[in-house]
């Protein structure tokens, strides 16, 4: 930490790649392999090197225009918002990297409203895009997608599947994720449960919402009817199902959640409601934004190596655009839990 400050006070205008190299604790080598996307380097320094990167403001040098003349050097990348913490996340790794290795890279948001994804699609192709990243695909997106495959432009999909075409995929394992994490609420003695999810169109919502399921029930604990709730991926979404749980003859003890603003959404509600978190309802996310694992919310959450997946995403369709072929790739990248104090687990304990 000490020399990373040092850095940012003494280097004037850009930052070189070395002076990350430096303040990281790698060697110039492995930056230019994580700012451009290769693989090569271990989950933990590839982490390392970005924090670092961005934390210093650096700018990756620009390389020479592309002689090939069919390319346009721009990566498309399509979200379904930019109001959920973990989609900017996602492009902020995309532009960096995708900048390092000489892309532009065309943002655009749908609202998770296949219509628009085709039209978005379609603009894409259009501005001959050289390859697509697309992060929260739906199950109704598939026609979206073999648009793009009709076009021949590579494309990768982010934390989502598409369960109708076969494509290259990065994310995390969902099922042994949300396992672990039902697994933990069980062994508070929890039995009182409810589970909330985003949409069930998600490969990822989906499978998390099993995996809960499957879990509990593995212990003997049914979850089911109004305990098992799907709902917009935010806090508002939050809330709303929060309002049903809350209102029931008999709420629950413990919500589950399949997204941390899922989780701090359920968590408002319960507070206005005079319900104290950990004690009266324990809560649990699914992300591992920073200012949720803060000290300030300290949620009990699924961390998700955010820069990373978005880091890897980009290399796969920058190798597609390299070297086609019809064999693809799924990444999956380590998760991990933090344990916060909203499930109920003792602070000073864990100190």
């Amino acid at each position: 930490m000490e020399e990373t400050t040092r850095v940012r006070r003494t280097v004037a205008g850009r930052v070189s790649a070395a002076a990350v190299a430096r303040a990281a604790g790698v060697s110039p080598a492995a930056v230019s392999y994580v700012m451009n996307g290769k693989g090569g380097v271990a989950p933990d320094t590839r982490r390392r090197v970005l924090s670092v990167a961005r934390d210093l403001g650096f700018q990756p040098r620009r390389p020479a225009p592309a002689v090939d003349p069919d390319r346009s050097r721009v990566i498309g990348l399509v979200m379904p918002n930019i109001i959920n913490p973990v989609y900017p996340c996602f492009a902020q790794g995309i532009v960096s990297a995708g900048a390092a290795a000489g892309y532009e890279v065309f943002v655009a948001t749908t609202q998770d409203d296949p219509d628009v994804l085709r039209q978005v699609t379609a603009t894409l192709i259009e501005r001959n895009a050289d390859g697509v990243i697309l992060a929260g695909t739906l199950r109704e997106d598939a026609t979206a997608l073999r648009l793009l495959r009709a076009a021949k432009i590579p494309f990768a999909c982010l934390s989502r599947r598409s369960p109708y075409l076969e494509a290259d995929f990065v994310g995390i394992d969902d099922d042994a994720a949300a396992e672990a994490m039902m697994r933990h609420v069980l062994s508070h003695g929890h039995t009182e449960i409810a589970t909330v999810i985003g949409p069930r169109l998600s490969s990822s919502s989906l499978t998390r919402e099993q995996a809960f399921i499957r879990t509990a029930a593995a212990a003997g604990v049914e979850i089911g009817g109004d305990r098992k709730i799907s709902t917009a991926l935010s806090s508002a979404g939050g809330r709303i199902a929060a309002e049903r749980l809350f209102a029931a003859d008999r709420p629950p003890r413990a919500v589950v959640c399949g997204s941390d603003e899922i989780a701090i959404g359920i968590m408002e509600h319960a507070v206005a409601r005079g319900l104290r978190v950990p004690e009266d309802v324990a809560v649990t996310g699914g992300d591992g934004h920073p200012h949720s694992i803060s000290a300030l919310i300290d949620l009990t959450t699924v961390v998700q190596p955010q820069q990373e997946m978005a880091v890897e995403a980009l290399g796969l369709v920058l190798k597609r655009i390299e070297r086609p072929s019809t064999v693809h790739q799924s990444l999956i990248c380590a998760h991990r839990l933090h344990i916060g104090r909203t499930c109920g687990c003792d602070p000073a304990a864990r100190r």
